[in-house]
């Protein structure tokens, strides 16, 4: 488990960021401790700094993982957001979209959203800007890099 490169770090910032702007400072300095980005068999992790003084005592090889996992860098050295980060970057989200019922399941299953499935959506949300589709109940489902 290493720290990540500038180059490493920058990619992975400007990802979050096209879904939380410049909220992206509250994931670091949170008020419960700092935390920190480390990469991890190409995966990064997001960690509490306690918990990485405790985690230097294993060995790299016998680590699985540690923290919560927010993507991965692709072999072409891109990142992609995994699911798991949803829960971190959906209270922080500058644009939402909040679906009907009747075309949550529809997207759950990977099919698009029409307009009529359509509930909510912020103001002076862009074509192409990474939104967190949410439920009409505001249960965040997914975050997504285009709509309509």
């Amino acid at each position: 488990m290493r720290p990540l490169t500038e180059e490493e770090t920058r990619v992975m910032f400007e990802k979050i960021a096209k879904y939380i702007g410049e909220n992206l400072q509250l994931l670091v300095d949170r008020p419960d401790g700092t935390y920190c980005f480390r990469l991890h068999n190409e995966r990064v992790y997001y960690v509490s700094e306690k918990i990485l003084k405790l985690a230097a005592n294993i060995s790299g090889d016998k680590l699985v993982s540690l923290g919560t996992c927010f993507g991965k860098f692709t072999k072409t050295h891109r990142f992609r957001l995994h699911i798991t980060a949803l829960d971190y970057l959906a209270p922080y989200a500058k644009y939402k979209v909040w679906i009907k019922p009747g075309a949550e399941q529809s997207f759950l299953y990977g099919n698009h959203v029409l307009k009529s499935g359509l509930g909510r959506i912020t103001e002076n949300t862009s074509q192409y800007q990474g939104v967190v589709v949410y439920s009409m109940a505001d249960i965040p489902l997914v975050g997504s890099h285009s709509i309509i």
